[in-house]
């Protein structure tokens, strides 16, 4: 989870690589009216989020296992809905400042989600709860050194 920028797709990739499970990728799942507004640089509201928000849950629900799945899930409440897909769901929360993202975004080049709405997704963003099961991981190196770190953390948090 986190906000546009984060490298959620390349540590979800690498994370389920290293887990041998599937991946679902969020982006995939948005209607294609979400895209086209996304695209015009307008920010999605609840209401345009909540039917890609039960597709996501819906496909984590069809997947036969475990499954790592990327989704910004910058409200607690769109975490609660993901929550009601069966088994266990927990969050690694991919944390960036906000120059290294407006940086990333700037030079990011085919995808829908335009560096104009990174304000928007900040101040949406509500950061995982102490009481939410999951991690936060500061990314900091390389993609590979993120995804240990995000299941070193997870490993912690077992503990």
């Amino acid at each position: 989870m986190g906000v546009s920028g984060t490298g959620k797709s390349t540590t979800a990739l690498l994370l389920a690589d290293r887990l041998g499970w599937p991946m679902i990728e969020g982006d995939d799942l948005h209607p294609p009216v979400n895209v086209a507004a996304m695209r015009a640089g307008r920010a999605l509201t609840d209401a345009d989020r909540l039917p890609w928000l039960h597709a996501i849950r819906d496909a984590m629900a069809a997947a036969d296992g475990p499954t790592v799945v990327t989704c910004s899930s910058l409200r607690r409440s769109y975490r609660d809905i993901l929550r009601t897909a069966p088994g266990r769901v927990r969050f690694v929360h991919l944390v960036v400042p906000p120059e290294e993202l407006q940086r990333r975004l700037a030079a990011r080049t085919g995808h829908f989600m335009p560096a104009t709405l990174l304000a928007s997704q900040l101040a949406t963003l509500e950061p995982l709860a102490a009481d939410e099961d999951g991690v936060d991981v500061p990314v900091a190196g390389p993609p590979q050194e993120i995804a240990e770190e995000a299941l070193r953390l997870l490993a912690a948090d077992e503990a």
